[in-house]
């Protein structure tokens, strides 16, 4: 309520419903959903005006089965980015952890398989978080090393496919209830619960904190190398059920499984459409499926019109950089005409409070 002259009071109308309305509207992860269904329906719509069906159970389940290795994937890459770290690592430890897979089930049990493949994960995790955080390498550097030691690996270890996946573990690559991949809902499980770890724990909020200011989260009591540790390692493991689910498709390990489909770089464009800061502090699981989800039905379109391969890459690139450019703008004019939180109601340097280039009178 605001007193006006003659004692009478004037309701104030609310606000708040307006700017919420506002915040939904600019939030990125809102804005990659959005671009999914309308990638969709432009999909559609030109597929069926070239004489095809897009709409099919057929096509929604092939979506569905390609969004699973690079949803993965990516969701380990969107908490790793969080803290301003990287992983470049990722395709080739999807390869190796094919073979591991599929060497291991020909001569073994399958949980024991699988429990080798997310061992070797979290060590390829924990060896990136500690040359990152105790060495002071860059974690692009040092995860483009990592890379290259698992492709020397590899080259020197396997000339071919290696290995035999049983048929009872395959039916997690092909098995379906309806139209639904049985493995969408292993994606699923792998992003909420990296969405529980990021959003609604205290690591999670150090993860946060140390992306967006390593150095303040430091000052505050944050273990800041601890909380990228911890990222690269679950980032890895995400991998690792990459790296399972891909030996349960292709029936044996795969020297190429990883490098073939360019998951490094990929999951890093999945990241950035779902709206995930690059610089970490700022994003989240559910924008990065939103980006996987749009990669997966553009490469469906492309597909059903045989688009060529160059062109391809052209259209996806353009997405990436106009999705990067329309997420920092409205980031960037809040920016430019909001006082900074420390002077928000204060005295600014060298101005009056709330105008810059002038010095308040004392």
């Amino acid at each position: 309520m605001t007193a006006v002259p003659g004692g009478s009071a004037a309701p104030v109308a609310p606000r708040r419903p307006a700017v919420l309305g506002r915040v939904r509207l600019g939030d990125p992860v809102v804005a990659v959903w959005l671009a999914a269904l309308v990638v969709t329906l432009v999909g559609w719509i030109v597929v069926t005006a070239d004489g095809g069906d897009f709409m099919t159970r057929s096509t929604v389940t092939g979506i569905l089965q390609n969004s699973v290795a690079l949803g993965l994937i990516a969701v380990g890459q969107s908490v790793v980015i969080l803290t301003g770290s990287l992983d470049l690592s990722v395709a080739y430890l999807v390869s190796l952890g094919t073979l591991v897979a599929a060497e291991m089930m020909e001569s073994g049990s399958v949980l024991t398989a699988v429990l080798a493949v997310l061992a070797l994960s979290a060590a390829v995790g924990v060896a990136n978080g500690l040359i990152v955080t105790g060495l002071k390498v860059n974690a692009f550097i040092a995860t483009l090393g990592m890379a290259f030691i698992l492709r020397g690996y590899i080259e020197d270890a396997y000339a071919g496919p290696a290995g035999h996946v049983p048929a009872s573990f395959r039916r997690l690559g092909y098995d379906r209830i309806g139209f639904v991949p049985v493995s969408v809902f292993l994606l699923i499980g792998v992003a909420v619960v990296a969405w529980l770890i990021t959003r609604r724990t205290r690591v999670g909020h150090h993860m946060y904190a140390t992306g967006g200011d390593e150095h303040a989260a430091r000052l505050s009591g944050v273990r800041t190398g601890r909380a990228v540790v911890l990222a690269h390692v679950l980032c890895s493991l995400c991998v690792g059920a990459a790296a399972l689910f891909l030996a349960a498709r292709l029936g044996a390990g795969a020297p190429w499984a990883g490098t073939d489909a360019r998951y490094d770089l990929e999951s890093i464009a999945a990241v950035v459409l779902g709206g995930t800061a690059l610089a970490g502090g700022r994003g989240g699981v559910t924008g990065t499926l939103g980006g996987v989800l749009v990669l997966s039905v553009l490469d469906s379109i492309f597909n059903q019109l045989s688009v060529d391969p160059f062109f391809k890459n052209v259209v996806r690139g353009v997405v990436i950089i106009a999705a990067v450019a329309l997420y920092a703008r409205p980031r960037s004019d809040r920016a430019a005409g909001r006082p900074r939180r420390g002077d928000r109601g204060g005295t600014k340097q060298g101005g009056a409070p709330g105008v810059p280039g002038q010095e308040q009178s004392a």
